[in-house]
């Protein structure tokens, strides 16, 4: 799923940022929160996407502290001028024994566990550790925190990883953590985007998905987690 669409100029707008394509990516592994770093097709993905994402005019940049997602956002500070503020709320999903396996070794080991996982199912432990939902909180409490910083029209750029942007969009729209599984992922080095529909009160907000997994069409990379 790739999309886009116009948008409310007065809006506050969130763009969620995927890291660029690492080693452990192009292997089939599931990273998790092991800080593996970008390989070059990386950073030609982030350099290349950094320059599109400039042109948005973002007035912040937030970013997980795993090295794939810090490093990809330093090419839009440097483009931009603006510092990169490190949040570990906005780190991949911790995903316990699975880390470091290729998918077929997953689906051989824990069968049961990565078919409801592979499914959608929110409350599945990756590798035993976290669940969709509680990435999904952390996720959603931290964009929140960040936006209640923002004005009028202004955009903020959080790079992420795969899983965690997709369940703190799924978090951020109220999505039911059931169909959950409806959200594609989002590719290395592309982006989603939220902009704010109403102010519903000084600590909630409805959002609505106006760009998804968009990104350069020739950027090699695949919308999968971890």
């Amino acid at each position: 799923m790739n999309f886009h669409a116009h948008s409310d100029p007065a809006a506050r707008r969130i763009i969620f940022w995927r890291h660029g394509r690492t080693e452990w990516n192009s292997n089939g592994l599931f990273q998790g929160q092991e800080d593996i770093g970008l390989d070059s097709v990386g950073r030609e993905q982030a350099a290349r996407a950094a320059e599109i994402l400039a042109l948005r005019r973002p007035v912040r940049i937030l970013s997980s502290d795993l090295t794939r997602a810090s490093d990809t956002a330093k090419f839009l500070g440097e483009l931009t001028g603006l510092s990169v503020d490190l949040d570990v709320r906005f780190r991949e999903t911790a995903a316990g024994a699975w880390q470091g396996l290729s998918f077929a070794e997953i689906d051989e080991k824990f069968p049961e566990a990565n078919a409801a996982w592979r499914g959608g199912d929110p409350l599945v432990r990756a590798g035993g550790a976290e669940n969709r939902e509680e990435v999904g909180q952390r996720m959603r409490i931290a964009t929140t925190e960040a936006v209640e910083h923002l004005n009028e029209g202004e955009t903020l750029v959080i790079v992420s990883h795969g899983g965690a942007i997709r369940s703190g969009l799924a978090s951020l729209m109220g999505l039911p953590s059931l169909v959950w599984g409806a959200l594609s992922g989002v590719s290395n080095c592309h982006w989603s985007a939220l902009d704010e529909q109403v102010r519903v009160d000084d600590a909630l907000y409805t959002w609505q998905l106006r760009e998804h997994n968009v990104g350069l069409g020739s950027l090699p990379s695949e919308p999968v987690e971890g």
